[in-house]
C-alpha cells in the first residue's frame, strides 16, 4: 500500500511528465554517461528522431549538433557545474536538414542533492532564422543597407531597374553611394557577367576624356604609337558608369549623345564608327535640370539620360541608417585589419547621431577608420573618434546605455520627418513607412514636440484662400 509521501512522489513526477509533454521546448536528460534517459515530445517533432530511437544513446549520436565535438554546452554544465543560457548552435535532423537551435542546459539532481545527470532544453529557431533573412533582405541590396522610407523606395524598384536596359540618372551629393548604387544595379541585371566601368568625368579635362572614352588610334597624336581601347570598347557587353557628367563640357556632351541615340563612337584619329552593346548609367552631384534652365548642360543629352532617375538622400536626411553602417563598417574593418571590435558605446553613438555628415556616407566611413587606428577590441568610445568631429557634434545630453541611445536615434528621425514635412503628421508616417497613430504614440512615448499646426492643415487653408480669392 502507497503511503502519502509516495502517491506525491507519484504525482509529482506525473505532473513533470504532463508539463514536459505540453511545451514548444524540447527536453532531454542524460544520465553520467550521457546516454538519454528521458526524451519529450518536442524533442521528437524537433529532431524527427523518435523517442525509443533516442533512449538509450549518447547525445552526441541522436543531435549531430554543431558543438557536440568542440564545445559541448552540456559537458561544460555537467564538469563546471554553471547553467548554459540561450546558447545558439544548430543540429542535424533524421533528414539531414540543418535546423538552427537555442540551448540552455542544467545539472540533473535526485532529491538528496546528488548529481545523477544533465537537463538540456533547446527551441527551433527557424522561423526566427527565417524572419531575420526576410528582414535582412528588406533592409540590404547588394552593398547597400538601409531602413529608411527614402532608401527602401530605391530598393522597392532596384530590381525592375536592373532588369531594362534603359539609361539611368543616379543624382546625389558627393560621398551618398552613387557608384555603389550604379554597381548594384549592373550586379542585379542581365550584364553582371560582363565589365563594370566607372569613369570620373570631372577628373579630366576634353582632351584627356575624350581618348578615355572612346580610345584612339596609332598616330591619332604625337606618342600614339599602337591603338588603344577606351572605355566604351572595354565596356562592350557590359555597364559603363560616367559619373560626375554635369562637368562634361558642351562639346563632349554632343560626343555622349551621339553614342546614346545611335549606339556608335569614333575612336580618336579613327575614320570607322564602332558599334557599342553598353549600358549607360550616369551621376551629378548637381541637379542637371537647373543646369539645363542655365544653359551649361543640353537638354536633348538630360532627357536622354533621365530616363530613370534614383535620387540618393544625404546621410543628415537618413539618420536612421547610421547604426546600420557603423555596423556594416566595423564589420569590413575587423576583416580587413584583423581587429575584434564589437560595436560602439552609447556616448561614441550619440556623438556620431548628433553629426550632420556633410561628406555623407564616405565621412562616417573614414570616421570609424580613424577609430580603428585608436581601438584594436573592445567598444569604439568617444576618444577614439576625431578631435575636430568632436567638437563639432557635442550632443545636449549624456546616453547611459544602449536603449537610451536607441530612443535618442529613433526621436531624431522622427523629428526630422516630421520638419522635412512642414509638420504634416500623416506625410511623416507614410515617409516613415509606420501608422499614424504609431507615430503619435512614438512621438508621445519620446516626449517630442509637435508644431502647432498640421503642415496639411496650412496646405488645405492656402487652397481655400486660393480657391476663394477675388477673380
Amino acid at each position: 500500500m502507497r503511503t502519502k509521501k509516495h502517491r506525491r512522489v507519484f504525482y509529482s513526477v506525473a505532473a513533470t511528465e504532463i508539463i514536459l509533454e505540453s511545451i514548444s521546448d524540447g527536453v532531454f536528460t542524460v544520465d553520467q554517461e550521457w546516454r538519454i534517459t528521458s526524451f519529450n515530445l518536442a524533442a521528437e517533432e524537433i529532431t524527427g528522431i523518435l523517442r525509443e530511437e533516442a533512449i538509450g544513446r549518447r547525445c552526441c549520436e541522436v543531435f549531430r549538433a554543431s558543438m557536440c565535438e568542440t564545445d559541448c554546452a552540456l559537458r561544460r554544465t555537467m564538469e563546471l557545474g554553471t547553467p548554459v543560457i540561450n546558447k545558439t548552435a544548430f543540429i542535424i535532423d533524421s533528414e539531414g536538414r540543418r535546423i538552427p537551435i537555442s540551448v540552455s542546459t542544467a545539472i540533473l539532481r535526485d532529491e538528496k542533492g546528488t548529481v545523477i545527470g544533465g537537463v538540456e532544453t533547446f527551441r527551433d529557431l527557424s522561423l526566427v532564422e527565417e524572419l531575420r533573412k526576410e528582414i535582412k533582405g528588406r533592409l540590404e541590396v547588394e552593398d547597400m543597407v538601409s531602413r529608411s522610407a527614402s532608401m527602401q523606395r530605391i530598393f522597392d524598384i532596384m530590381f525592375q531597374v536592373a532588369a531594362s536596359d534603359s539609361t539611368v540618372l543616379i543624382q546625389g551629393e558627393t560621398g551618398t553611394g552613387k557608384e555603389l548604387l550604379a554597381r548594384a544595379i549592373h550586379n542585379l541585371s542581365s550584364r553582371r557577367d560582363k565589365p563594370f566601368i566607372p569613369v570620373n568625368c570631372g577628373a579630366l579635362p576634353d582632351s584627356l576624356l575624350e581618348s578615355e572614352l572612346f580610345g584612339y588610334k596609332a598616330g591619332a597624336f604625337t606618342g600614339a604609337e599602337k591603338d588603344k581601347p577606351g572605355r566604351f570598347a572595354l565596356a562592350e557587353g557590359g555597364t559603363i558608369f560616367l559619373d560626375e557628367i554635369g562637368n562634361v563640357s558642351t562639346a563632349m556632351q554632343i560626343r555622349l549623345l551621339r553614342v546614346l541615340q545611335e549606339k556608335t563612337f569614333e575612336p580618336l584619329g579613327g575614320t570607322k564608327s564602332v558599334k557599342s552593346n553598353v549600358r549607360v548609367i550616369t551621376a551629378s552631384n548637381k541637379d542637371l535640370a537647373t543646369l539645363v534652365k542655365e544653359g551649361s548642360f543640353r537638354d536633348d543629352l538630360f532627357y536622354r539620360i533621365n530616363v530613370v532617375r534614383l535620387d540618393l538622400p544625404p546621410l543628415r536626411n537618413r539618420k536612421e541608417d547610421i547604426p546600420l553602417l557603423i555596423e556594416r563598417f566595423i564589420a569590413r574593418f575587423n576583416r580587413l585589419q584583423g581587429r575584434d571590435v564589437t560595436g560602439v558605446s552609447p556616448e561614441a553613438m550619440a556623438l556620431l547621431m548628433a553629426h550632420d555628415y556633410p561628406g555623407n556616407i564616405r565621412e562616417l566611413e573614414n570616421i570609424i577608420e580613424h577609430a580603428f587606428v585608436l581601438c584594436s577590441n573592445g567598444l569604439i568610445e568617444p576618444r577614439h573618434l576625431p578631435d575636430d568631429f568632436m567638437s563639432r557634434s557635442l550632443p545636449t545630453a549624456k546616453f547611459r546605455d544602449i536603449s537610451s541611445t536607441l530612443k535618442a536615434v529613433e526621436a531624431q528621425a522622427l523629428s526630422e520627418a516630421l520638419k522635412r514635412n512642414r509638420g504634416n503628421r500623416l506625410a511623416a508616417a507614410k515617409e516613415l513607412g509606420i501608422h499614424k497613430s504609431t507615430l503619435f504614440r512614438k512621438v508621445k512615448a519620446l516626449g517630442i514636440k509637435l508644431p502647432a499646426t498640421d503642415g496639411r492643415s496650412s496646405q488645405s487653408h492656402r487652397k481655400y484662400s486660393r480657391k476663394n480669392a477675388p477673380q
